[in-house]
């Protein structure tokens, strides 16, 4: 299942998973630092999402109270309401 995420409060765009249930198959991440975000899209390819929220949720990018790792477990929190 296509699961589209538009994060707010960092430079990435949007975010594009491929879910299988509570399995990350893969997400594609557009804007944002590109090596980071590709290098984090392969890393979470294959997990489950409550590993990857505890993972993510809370780092923070510099002054900012969020960041990219933080808005995908954001986006994954809101994808998981919808189970």
């Amino acid at each position: 299942m296509k699961y589209v995420y538009v994060p707010k409060g960092v430079c990435s765009k949007k975010y594009e998973f491929e879910m299988n249930g509570t399995k990350i198959e893969s997400v594609v991440i557009t804007g944002g630092c590109s090596g980071n975000l590709r290098g984090i899209s392969r890393i979470i390819a294959g997990k489950e999402i409550d590993e990857v929220i505890e993972a993510f949720e809370g780092v923070q990018c510099g002054p900012r109270p969020t960041s990219c790792p933080d808005q995908i477990a954001q986006a994954l929190i809101a994808y998981r309401a919808t189970l």
